[in-house]
């Protein structure tokens, strides 16, 4: 069930029975998820317990994203409270300070509240006393809906077992269902020319055909998204205008053929080609790839980025950057400068060079592919001068420009810090974001609130993005069965 209930608010004080609201009690950790929570309720009221005040203070302090996050909810209080002339104990209106959006009211526990939980749970936890007010409010206003709003699992487990309507929050997902999510490609059904064939127009330009179509389809094809059908007359095309009566579609390179090999690296299989499209692509900017371990996300990313920076000197260099999340124990305080720090969590760099700096086979002579150890030796230095590792903490304020910028691991960031390292591009720069939304090993951040989602759903249909969902694993027979049968 939403925290972000639909239904309507009557007009306040019209003298008829008004429809009855809900009261939303806050833990605190929704506020230090989303410190805009108290403006996402719409017209039903939010009350605020002490111990959500206490634990908020307790947080406040350090450069984390939850310290920060605890201050700018405490800071929206702040100036909640000192706007109004209203009385505290029988609430603030929200429709000015949250610009119209929310038109309930804040409330605030201002008075001691007695102990109404069972013996058996210990009233020192700060937990324990926000069920205590969510229990006191339900006996003092039976007629009324209240619910706990909490991203705590086991307090909302709690709250439901002494009686209580217990509720995650839901306002900062994207979608609900994340089969849901644009994967940025279609199959056209086998009837799609001919129900799309009234005044179709063709044409070649640089080597490329391009088709203008019209039909039931055309409105719902987004700009960049990929197109393909199999059969006697294959096809795969991408979207250059869409959205409307008519649509434009333009056929790609076959990046599966070693003419168009990129560093060496051909297309494995369709996905892969639509994904190479994309990163080879000059006008497009903003590139997101997903898909399982294996699919080849990092190693094509790669593949693009050394070819647009070292032989068509698009880029001056590449940036790597990913999100410091450990899967088992951290391994503590790292020496060395920012690059050696980051060296362990750039394991799959190096996997990847290996494979993109391996000697050519007799006879084929790939690009970027070179003869003798000492040529391996001075590629790798080469490739190793242009590429530079960063550390996400140090992003803020930063300006990148001609920069082929690489976001590896993109599902563990939020949606605010996937706008912070975004927003760092200047002219010139490429940003890649690559992840697998299966995997996420931040706290608090689920498949559909990941930051790496929302940038897939937000800049779907922009002409100078493109995503693609890469299906199929092409790392090894073993490898493929594990990831169906485990």
């Amino acid at each position: 069930m939403n925290a972000k209930p639909s239904a309507k608010r009557a007009p306040p004080k019209s003298g008829k029975a008004s429809k009855i609201t809900k009261l939303f009690v806050l833990d605190t950790n929704v506020l230090m998820h989303d410190p805009t929570s108290l403006f996402r309720f719409e017209e039903h009221d939010i009350f605020v317990p002490m111990m959500t005040l206490e634990e908020l203070d307790a947080n406040k302090k350090g450069m984390s994203e939850v310290a920060r996050n605890a201050r700018q909810a405490s800071r929206t209080l702040d100036e909640i409270v000192s706007a109004s002339e209203e009385s505290i104990k029988h609430g603030i209106d929200l429709t000015v300070p949250s610009h119209e959006l929310a038109t309930g009211r804040l409330y605030l526990q201002t008075e001691a509240i007695n102990n109404v939980l069972p013996s058996s749970l210990p009233t020192a936890r700060a937990d324990n006393q926000i069920i205590g007010v969510a229990m006191h409010l339900h006996e003092k206003l039976p007629k009324r809906p209240v619910i706990l709003v909490t991203k705590d699992i086991n307090m909302r487990i709690k709250a439901r077992a002494l009686g209580l309507d217990a509720q995650d929050y839901f306002n900062d997902k994207v979608l609900e269902d994340t089969d849901l999510l644009y994967t940025g490609s279609m199959e056209l059904p086998a009837n799609f020319w001919d129900t799309h064939a009234k005044g179709l127009e063709s044409w070649k330009k640089e080597g490329r055909t391009y088709y203008r179509v019209q039909g039931p389809l055309c409105p719902d094809l987004l700009i960049n998204q990929f197109l393909w059908q199999e059969g006697p007359q294959p096809l795969q095309a991408w979207v250059k205008v869409g959205a409307g009566k008519t649509a434009e579609l333009e056929t790609l390179i076959d990046y599966s053929h070693t003419k168009n090999a990129v560093w060496g690296i051909t297309a494995r299989n369709r996905e892969q080609n639509f994904a190479l499209n994309l990163l080879m692509n000059p006008e497009i900017d903003f590139v997101t790839l997903l898909g399982q371990a294996g699919t080849g996300k990092t190693l094509l990313t790669l593949a693009a980025a050394l070819t647009q920076t070292l032989e068509r000197k698009l880029f001056s260099e590449i940036i790597i950057t990913r999100v410091t999340v450990p899967v088992g124990e951290d391994i503590g305080f790292l020496p060395g400068t920012e690059e050696e720090k980051m060296t362990p969590w750039m394991g799959a760099l190096e996997d990847n060079l290996d494979v993109l700096n391996k000697p050519a086979e007799e006879g084929e002579k790939a690009a970027g592919s070179y003869t003798g150890d000492w040529g391996r030796a001075a590629t790798m230095d080469l490739i190793r001068s242009r590429i530079k590792v960063k550390s996400l903490n140090f992003m803020r304020g930063r300006t990148f420009l001609n920069k082929f910028l690489i976001i590896d691991e993109a599902q563990n960031l939020t949606p605010k810090q996937m706008k912070t390292l975004i927003t760092r591009a200047g002219p010139g720069t490429k940003v890649v974001c690559l992840g697998n939304i299966a995997q996420i090993d931040t706290p608090y951040l689920t498949e559909g609130s990941s930051g790496l989602t929302y940038v897939v759903d937000r800049f779907k249909g922009w002409p100078h993005s493109g995503h693609i969902t890469l299906q199929r694993g092409e790392r090894s027979r073993l490898a493929d069965h594990a990831a169906e049968v485990l």
